[in-house]
């Protein structure tokens, strides 16, 4: 295929980045594939291997990042600002921000028309799409299985003002149907839990199989998880960015996406008689009298209590760790002005 960088997904967000003096002798490059010593990249004339420099990690980057190239050697210069970047806390006790995806321009979450859906985990990645500032849109696959009404009308109250489809993902339809969101330079992600279709409707998207790792047999028949992250063109002329089952995926640093995802809760918490009311039964709460008159599912607040206490919880962590950083840093830059000083008596 021809590769031009405006059907690579460049645009003048990272033009202006661009020094007078780089013009002509850094070449840009998007990220196509992150390994441990390495990335691999498309450019206007091919895929390009690129090292990093020392003052760079592969965990600095992410499928979809924009670099720019040497001339001379294979090796990435330096890394673009992001318009848009999907993270969360990464699994474990560590308070580290993981990098997931990066410059997408809308993000598929994908579920099912049967017992796999979950509306917590659809809110969860719809908070996790707002708050990287990505347009979501909700997909339901195995619609030719069952009667996806009921589905689609769960998923419809807790998308809020997202699209919502339900597809069969083996349809070449769906294409068209997404054709919206990953058409020329366009850069679809793809996020859901792993047995749900997202691995298929990948397949379907770009007309190749990607690479899957089946399970087990006798515990998940037929299903199988996408093993790593890899940018791919669209049967559409766009990207796809397929991501692997995520079976932990912690909010931090997400506010503003999980206020917009209950944005009827939040609306309501406005009209409380005290600013601070904790909507925990205290005179004149706007929520709870919704609840009371059953105009808010208690369900739907106690999912939007839990989320807002994780996501300041990890934030704080994630905040705790910047700063035992910082300090760490300090003390390394003193300990070496000491030792310089002491190495000139």
């Amino acid at each position: 295929m021809t590769l031009t960088l405006a059907g690579l997904g460049w645009s003048a967000h990272f033009l202006s980045q661009l020094d007078p003096s780089e013009i002509g002798h850094l070449r840009p490059a998007r990220v196509a594939a992150v390994h441990r010593d390495r990335i691999e990249t498309l450019t206007e004339t091919g895929p390009l291997g690129l090292v990093l420099p020392a003052s760079l990690s592969t965990a600095d980057l992410a499928v979809g990042d924009w670099v720019l190239a040497e001339a001379e050697v294979p090796r990435v210069a330096r890394l673009l600002d992001r318009h848009s970047d999907l993270h969360r806390r990464a699994p474990g006790s560590d308070a580290t921000r993981q990098l997931i995806a990066a410059n997408l321009d809308g993000l598929a979450i994908v579920s099912s028309c049967n017992a796999e859906y979950s509306t917590a985990r659809l809110e969860r990645y719809l908070a996790l799409a707002r708050s990287a500032g990505i347009s979501p849109v909700v997909v339901l696959t195995k619609a030719d299985l069952a009667d996806p009404a009921p589905w689609l009308d769960e998923a419809v109250r807790a998308a809020r003002d997202a699209p919502v489809l339900a597809v069969d993902a083996r349809d070449p339809a769906s294409v068209a149907r997404l054709a919206d969101w990953c058409g020329r330079g366009h850069t679809l992600g793809l996020v859901g839990s792993s047995g749900v279709g997202k691995s298929t409707l990948a397949a379907t998207l770009t007309g190749q199989a990607l690479a899957t790792a089946g399970t087990s047999e006798l515990k998940d028949k037929g299903r199988h998880t996408t093993t790593s992250r890899q940018l791919v063109p669209t049967l559409g002329g766009g990207w796809l960015i397929d991501t692997p089952g995520m079976r932990e995926l912690q909010l931090a640093d997400a506010a503003e996406g999980i206020a917009a995802t209950f944005d009827d809760i939040e609306a309501l918490a406005a009209d409380c008689r005290f600013s601070d009311c904790a909507h925990e039964g205290e005179p004149g709460c706007a929520v709870a009298r919704a609840v009371e008159d059953g105009t808010l599912d208690p369900a739907r607040l106690n999912r939007w209590r839990k989320l807002k206490r994780e996501d300041r919880f990890n934030a704080m962590s994630l905040a705790e760790a910047r700063a035992r950083s910082r300090a760490f840093g300090r003390k390394t830059r003193d300990i070496g002005r000491q030792k310089e000083e002491r190495n000139r008596w």
